[in-house]
């Protein structure tokens, strides 16, 4: 059998297998200044059938002289190109004897390329330091962007050892996965220029997505841990720009209270000598390269003395899920692209457990160590990850978490809400029903048995079903190959309730919908009992699973109860408007048996449903004005989204606008008055979110009072520093406007920079907004623009000219974008928020001609939305609802 058949297979999208790479010998040569590299790589293969050809990926690199060396031919061949698929980034070498089965080759390729500068594979960046320009590279591989470093098996099964060595300009730093054995100095030429040459131990087995990179004058911070497990001390590094390493002491303090901690829960140890991370603004978000993590300065940079809690929450977040994946990633790796849930859902869910609460972490504050207040860690999962998975998936465009990727494009697309939400949703939800002492028990079972290795969907319930006795692959398998959820309705009568389960969809239920799914849902039911002295004791089933259609459970409904305790499933729930009261009455007393858990997930439910058309909005309003006196700021997070999202429906209605502006003022006025503008050194953490929370709404519903222009920056808090910029813009003129585009420049810190982005997308006056277009094309840094576009997208006076900078400016920002994750959002963010036929039309029209293949996933969505929202107002419009508030 040789490889020329499976080669030619037009539906082969996998890479033949007749040979596969257990070591890469691989030196890098990197000129920063000419923004080039070279090198040669030397591949250890394993033969496995007969052949004489050899299909690996390369894409945009020059290919020089190629070799092959068999053991048993015991000669040195040259290697020549037969074929080039550009398409599928691959290249076919033959040779000319046959290689047998069983013996062992080594592959040698020399290769050159050019340092990029679009957020993928080998990149080139810049930063200003004592008034010179210097520069930096920088790897981001995943998927499948190491083929254009080197030529390679890039396919995350096809594992193999990586012995790296780089040569660079002397007074730059060389970095990769592991720690370096030895660098010394070299000369080359009469005149010779000063280089160095770093040698780097060789890796443990690993997909060559992980394989890092890093050159340049950096500098760095340092501390180490003792893990638990090992009984190793494993020093710990953060690499920055020069000018802002002492913004790198936060993150580095989450780096040291994290690793050891997911090595005494997972059980597994830690393999690697060390962990570094490097920051650099050339790539998007932030990437968990096995020993060399790196990401953008506003994944890991702040200023601790001076930084608001969501920039803290947020780099905390970042580096927990990156230092997660060297376990679910790194150490077990998915098979193939379609178990990404394996790494992105675990990592997503590991960062953000209640077991893993930042209660834990030991951060630097100031000049000592101090430990972060509750951070809600778990309840904000509800807010941030559940509902946004919940409402992506209640689309008809939605997909299965785990769904077949044929080419480079699927798979990108890949990196989405679903993998990453959804997957890590029906995760915790597992986690719930079977316990987390005994769920952390399975998992840590599947990956010692997958150590090394890389895993698939049933290879994961296995180790649970090991931890648990149950049929884990029975109980979960629609929750992860099936599209889609349910709702849940729930009828009372007089020996309890009937559950009925159906596809929920933002639309509603349509005669037309696919709901032949049926899924194994753990309702958690939850209710009380007298208590043994006084008052009521909470009690919770989790024994009842929903597995048929409807299902009749007997229930004493004169006392409150509801589904879902905990909002730990991924399900919504239809009561009755009656039951759906006296929820509220309930969960508005002091002494509520509802949970803050429970509080988010009804008022999120109970909006979600109302713009499906399965309930009245009204009831949904009722229920939030009960909660008016509510203290919990995570509570009134899911109100504020709540209302947005109802009022964003409306953004060319005036008329109700301002009804939904004048009822938000209602809640959120009075608590800026209660609450103020100033921050207490020692406040709990809790109000001082509430407070800004409540100012950032307030604002957003028109109240003028929440803005006051003094001319000085220098009393911006920096709890405040999103909406006062944004309020500037907003209010102010050409020279609030003109301030912005001076701190995106030169800003203090990456907050900071943010904060502007978004502010440079707040104004009101037409010839700004065109200013600010003019800005995205021109200035703005790549990974800035889905910032500027997510905000633009929120302004209703920008929107339609957006639409229209985003159809005119379509080739440029295509190619600008098209190698980067950042694509498949950019688009769908500049039509999503329409709701008119017409428009859908138009928008549809437009797209019709395009090459959506990079992005269609989102794009199907962003219209499947606009439907939605389309019938939405036209039902309500006919009723008049909202003009009788």
């Amino acid at each position: 059998m040789s490889a020329t058949k499976n080669h030619d297979d037009p539906n082969n999208y996998r890479l033949p297998t007749n040979v596969k790479p257990s070591h890469y010998d691989i030196t890098f040569k990197t000129d920063l200044e000419k923004a080039t590299f070279e090198g040669v790589v030397k591949i250890t293969l394993d033969v496995k059938v007969d052949t004489s050809l050899i299909v690996l990926n390369v894409s945009r690199l020059e290919l020089g002289n190629a070799s092959i060396y068999s053991d048993v031919l015991g000669t040195e061949q040259p290697a020549t190109i037969v074929h080039t698929d550009k398409v599928q980034e691959r290249v076919t070498y033959e040779i000319n004897e046959m290689l047998p089965a069983g013996s062992k080759a080594k592959l040698k390729i020399y290769f050159s390329g050019k340092l990029g500068e679009n957020m993928m594979g080998y990149l080139r960046g810049s930063w200003e330091n004592e008034g010179k320009t210097e520069y930096y590279a920088l790897t981001q591989f995943q998927p499948t962007a190491a083929r254009s470093a080197f030529p390679c098996w890039d396919e995350p099964l096809l594992k193999a050892t990586f012995a790296i060595t780089m040569i660079s300009r002397a007074g730059t730093i060389n970095l990769s996965n592991m720690p370096a054995l030895s660098e010394e100095p070299i000369l080359e030429g009469i005149d010779a220029e000063k280089w160095i040459i770093t040698k780097f131990d060789t890796t443990p087995p690993m997909s060559s997505y992980i394989v890092a990179l890093a050159n340049g004058p950096f500098k760095f911070l340092e501390k180490s841990v003792f893990m638990p497990l090992s009984r190793k001390t494993i020093p710990l590094r953060i690499y920055t720009p020069p000018n802002v390493v002492g913004q790198a002491e936060f993150v580095l303090g989450v780096s040291a209270s994290v690793l050891p901690l997911y090595e005494k829960i997972f059980g597994v140890e830690y393999p690697l000598p060390k962990l570094d991370t490097v920051v650099g603004n050339i790539v998007d978000g932030a990437m968990e390269n096995w020993g060399l993590i790196i990401g953008n300065s506003v994944a890991f940079l702040l200023d601790a003395n001076n930084a608001d809690i969501r920039a803290k929450k947020r780099v905390a977040s970042v580096q927990s899920h990156e230092i997660a994946h060297l376990w679910f990633g790194d150490i077990t790796t998915m098979e193939w692209w379609n178990y990404l849930y394996l790494n992105e859902g675990f990592a997503t869910l590991v960062r953000e457990s209640s077991r893993l609460s930042y209660d834990w972490l030991i951060m630097p504050e100031q000049m000592g160590e101090v430990i972060v207040p509750e951070w809600r860690v778990n309840s904000e999962f509800i807010t941030k990850r559940l509902n946004a998975a919940l409402n992506l998936d209640a689309k008809l465009s939605s997909h299965p978490i785990e769904v077949e990727c044929l080419d480079t494009d699927s798979i990108s697309q890949m990196f989405n809400p679903l993998s990453y939400d959804k997957a890590a949703s029906v995760l915790r939800m597992l986690s719930f029903y079977v316990g987390e002492e005994i769920f952390l028990k399975g998992v840590s079972t599947y990956l010692k048995k997958n150590i090394y290795g890389n895993s698939v969907t049933h290879d994961l319930w296995d180790g649970i079903s090991s931890a648990t006795g149950l049929d884990i692959t029975d109980l979960m398998e629609n929750w992860i190959t099936k599209t889609g959820f349910p709702v849940v309705t729930v009828t009372e009568h007089d020996k309890g309730i009937t559950v009925r389960q159906d596809r929920f969809l933002e639309s509603g239920f349509d005669s037309e919908q696919d709901n032949e799914t049926l899924w194994n849902i753990p309702l958690g039911i939850l209710s009380t009992t007298p208590g043994k002295l006084w008052g009521r004791h909470v009690i919770t089933d989790r024994t009842q699973v929903l597995r048929e259609r409807e299902v009749t459970i007997t229930l004493d409904t004169t006392k409150p109860f509801k589904l879902n305790a905990g909002t730990n499933g991924v399900f919504r729930i239809l009561y009755t408007p009656a039951r759906l009261a006296l929820i509220a009455t309930e969960a508005a007393k002091e002494d509520s048996i509802f949970s803050l858990d429970d509080k988010i997930g009804l008022l999120q439910d109970a909006v979600a449903l109302s713009k499906a058309g399965l309930s009245m909005l009204s009831s949904s309003l009722d229920f939030i004005t009960k909660l008016k006196n509510e203290k919990e700021y995570l509570v009134w997070q899911a109100i504020a989204e709540s209302l947005s999202s109802v009022r964003d429906v409306w953004w060319e209605y005036p008329e109700i606008v301002d009804k939904l502006d004048a009822f938000r003022r209602s809640l959120f006025t009075p608590l800026v008055k209660k609450l103020g503008f100033e921050y207490p050194k020692d406040e709990a953490l809790d109000k001082s979110l509430l407070r800004t929370l409540a100012v950032e709404h307030a604002y957003e519903a028109g109240d003028e009072r929440t803005y006051q222009e003094t001319g000085d920056e220098s009393h911006i808090l920096a709890d405040l520093q999103i909406v006062i910029y944004s309020a500037a813009t907003r209010y102010g003129g050409r020279t609030e406007y003109d301030a912005m585009t001076k701190i995106y420049s030169q800003p203090k810190t990456p907050s900071e920079q943010a904060s502007a982005a978004r502010a440079l997308a707040a104004p009101q006056d037409a010839n700004l907004i065109a200013e600010t277009f003019e800005f995205i094309s021109n200035k703005a840094q790549n990974r800035d623009v889905g910032t500027i576009f997510n905000a633009l997208a929120q302004n209703y006076n920008a929107r339609r000219p957006f639409t229209k900078y985003v159809q005119e400016s379509y080739d440029l920002l295509y190619a600008r974008f098209k190698g980067t994750f950042s694509l498949k959002f950019l688009f769908p963010a500049a039509i999503s928020f329409y709701s008119t036929k017409a428009d859908y039309e138009e928008v549809a029209r437009f797209f019709r001609d395009k090459d959506t293949s990079k992005y269609n996933q989102t794009l199907n969505q962003a219209l499947d939305g606009i439907q939605a929202r389309t019938k939405y107002v036209e039902v309500r419009e006919r009723t008049r609802w909202f003009l009788k508030r």
